[in-house]
């Protein structure tokens, strides 16, 4: 979906007219209707409030363009999975299991692919080519790329 017609989808799924929506977030009628035509698109302050008015993450605002992945776990992202900081702000780098309440769950890399693999392995992906598949794909996330000092 096109980014005008989440916004448009949004504010009509919020019960909002277009000077509703702009007192709100402190623009004119007239810039909520460009950008619900795609002329323009909102800028970032305004894709803040926007994303905390309607209770979404800005990747959603702009139409989903990014494949997110937790940068901790490397699982998919979707705004159901979304850490949030403290003010309530989405955080799109990490899911709320490995970020939560404005602090880091795992800090241990072996720890959380413990974790991983008794979780996720069975029979047809069995412990020891999901714990292999680990070891070498978290390593390259930014989380554990900085706290290696490789990032």
């Amino acid at each position: 979906m096109e980014t005008k017609d989440v916004l448009k989808q949004l504010r009509l799924d919020a019960g909002l007219t277009q000077d509703e929506l702009a007192e709100r977030v402190f623009v004119t009628r007239q810039a909520v209707s460009r950008w619900e035509t795609g002329e323009t698109q909102p800028n970032t302050d305004t894709l803040k409030l926007l994303s905390k008015l309607y209770d979404v993450s800005i990747n959603t605002l702009l139409g989903s363009p990014r494949r997110l992945v937790c940068q901790c776990c490397g699982m998919p992202l979707d705004d159901g999975t979304l850490s949030r900081e403290v003010d309530g702000s989405f955080n799109e780098d990490y899911c709320k299991w490995c970020y939560t309440d404005g602090k880091y769950v795992y800090n241990d890399l072996g720890e959380l692919i413990d974790y991983l693999v008794g979780h996720l392995s069975n029979e047809n992906w069995p412990a020891d080519k999901a714990r292999s598949f680990f070891e070498d794909e978290l390593p390259q996330l930014k989380y554990w790329k900085e706290k290696s000092g490789r990032g």
